[in-house]
């Protein structure tokens, strides 16, 4: 078996690995229904508690199966590009070809997402060249070995490379951006904007999924009765808990609209029940002190300034609820802090947006009411609006960007018989 997970030391390495992928991708041509095929069997394989305990192993497995990626292929790079054929348009023929080489910066806070990132390219039929933040790498490797077993053929392992190291080792983070074609960056601020200004060749294809956070809203009849409050709840303690509510999809406040039949009260002992629940489920196994230092303070500060807020939470910093009022989004804690408070309407905070909001879950059982919210939140920067429980469901588009078209080119060819 190949180990795909390799650590390089010198910018030499960089260039050569990159000059083998290169060649190799565009050596031998594969169909994005023959990279499915791969995808799925290696999806399928990642059963077990190894795979278990790799937080979102369960939303790599769904991404990677045949019913979802087929659909979001036809959608983004045409009718027939699933087995590489050309389709008509109008008086010409149009067909996807890769790239080439795709260099991928992922977060170092989400330990699905080198993967992620990597199989977008490979569906384009490019090589990839991924580096693998150091704390991601006993995860990937695990994900990874299993790809290895799976791909027999080795039409995947043929053009990948994973690479491990330090993100302070400008000479190699400066030699990896020299040698791709196309780049897929995700992360914070600080990261972005550090690997946007490495020397990627003029011609190279840049994708960037920068910072940004997530919020959810439920209308004042869905959560001030009937019998599906409890359901809503669990689908709400779900988005928290996935990645540690680290990722850009995460919810970091809960919106309910005012309702003269709501119990605030009520509801948060109801979504507490949740948060222990799930969290009896998945309990966090280690923290890190600064974060637990934020969770304290924002704890404290949340009671201390406003005597009108209130709070439910676990001696420990398992979880935390602070509830109160505004339209506002409270500066996300992090570490399953959830901010749940009232407005008047669904409208007051979403016109607030200000393009930071990646996701908006809702739960609101008028479709008119809903259209009008989605429409609204559109308008305000927000790229996906989603059921409550689905925020984390990756898919095409993300971030208001297809995943994998950017990292192909379309060819036009006029016939010259026309």
């Amino acid at each position: 078996m190949v180990d795909l997970l390799q650590s390089l030391d010198s910018p030499q390495q960089v260039a050569m690995t990159a000059q083998r992928l290169r060649e190799r991708a565009l050596g031998l041509e594969t169909t994005p229904a023959q990279v499915i095929d791969a995808l799925a069997r290696w999806g399928e394989s990642l059963v077990g508690p190894a795979f278990d305990a790799i937080p979102g192993s369960p939303f790599l497995k769904l991404w990677l199966r045949r019913g979802t990626l087929e659909p979001i292929v036809a959608r983004e790079l045409g009718p027939n590009a699933l087995n590489g054929m050309w389709h008509d348009e109008r008086a010409a023929r149009i067909r996807t070809f890769p790239v080439g080489l795709v260099g991928h910066w992922p977060a170092g806070n989400i330990e699905i997402q080198p993967l992620l990132s990597m199989s977008c390219a490979l569906l384009g039929g490019n090589a990839c060249l991924v580096r693998v933040p150091s704390g991601l790498v006993a995860q990937t490797r695990t994900l990874i070995e299993r790809l290895s077993e799976t791909d027999s053929a080795r039409l995947l392992a043929e053009r990948i490379a994973l690479v491990a190291f330090d993100h302070d080792r400008m000479d190699l983070q400066r030699a990896m951006a020299s040698a791709v074609d196309g780049a897929m960056i995700w992360g914070g601020d600080e990261a972005v904007t550090q690997i946007r200004a490495l020397p990627f060749p003029h011609w190279a294809r840049v994708a960037v999924f920068g910072p940004r956070l997530s919020v959810a809203a439920m209308d004042g009849q869905s959560w001030s009765g009937g019998p599906d409050r409890e359901t809503w709840c669990l689908r709400i303690a779900r988005d928290v808990w996935q990645f540690d509510q680290q990722a850009c999809s995460s919810p970091q406040v809960l919106f309910l609209e005012r309702h003269p039949a709501g119990d605030v009260g009520e509801f948060a002992a109801m979504l507490a029940a949740a948060f222990r629940e799930e969290n009896r489920l998945h309990p966090r196994r280690d923290i890190h002190p600064a974060l637990v230092s934020a969770i304290c303070l924002s704890r404290a500060s949340w009671l201390l300034n406003d005597g009108g807020h209130r709070a439910i939470f676990p001696q420990a910093p398992d979880w935390t609820i602070l509830v109160g009022e505004g339209a506002a989004i409270p500066a996300p804690t992090q570490g399953r802090t959830l901010s749940v408070l009232l407005v008047d309407s669904l409208f007051d905070p979403i016109a607030k947006f200000d393009g930071t909001v990646q996701t908006l879950g809702l739960a609101v059982r008028d479709g008119t009411k809903e259209a009008q919210l989605a429409h609204a939140a559109g308008r305000n920067g927000v790229d996906r609006i989603v059921k409550l429980g689905r925020m984390h469901t990756f898919g095409s588009p993300w971030d208001g960007m297809d995943l994998i078209r950017p990292m192909v080119r379309l060819v036009r060819h006029v016939p010259s018989g026309e």
